[in-house]
């Protein structure tokens, strides 16, 4: 049995409250509009997260609450503080103590960006993918069957997508 990594950097956040603490911000209109895309996007490609990993910052979790009524099945969401502006290291860790076999992780720049560079063996053929725009979701498989076995370049990249390419 094979592992499911969906890698999905938060929607674009609104910076129109100039007092708003980072942690606060809430997604703008075209961050909302590119949840639900990439939301679509990944039941079309029959993509279905089991446990869904969320940074516990406000613009994480609106990205998810955006994607789950798109969805058809039922994820359980978890939102982790140790999550908000996480680095590789801490992102693998929370990784490893899943036992679901499709995980979805929604966190931040630039530990998602860094974090897919080092997980995969070969990066998508993909002009964006190290920068990883916001809502930017990649999708990679592991031959591994727990999630405490992965290390470091040992998933394969199935898909990438970033919203501005799957709107008309």
């Amino acid at each position: 049995m094979s592992l499911t990594l969906i890698l999905m950097r938060h929607a674009k956040s609104s910076w129109e409250d100039p007092l708003a603490d980072d942690f606060d911000r809430i997604l703008n209109g075209r961050g909302r509009k590119a949840a639900a895309t990439m939301a679509k996007w990944l039941v079309e490609k029959g993509y279905f997260p089991d446990t869904v990993l969320v940074s516990s910052a406000r613009r994480t979790v609106e990205t998810w609450e955006r994607m789950a009524p798109i969805m058809p099945e039922t994820a359980t969401m978890e939102s982790s503080p140790a999550l908000y502006l996480a680095g590789p290291d801490i992102l693998l860790g929370a990784l490893k103590s899943q036992k679901s076999p499709c995980v979805m992780i929604i966190a931040h720049n630039p530990g998602i960006a860094e974090f897919a560079e080092r997980i995969v063996k070969t990066a998508p053929k993909h002009p964006d993918f190290h920068r990883y725009p916001t809502a930017a979701t990649c999708v990679m498989e592991f031959p591994q069957s727990n999630w405490s076995d992965i290390t470091w370049n040992s998933g394969a990249a199935l898909d990438y997508a970033v919203p501005r390419e799957l709107t008309p």
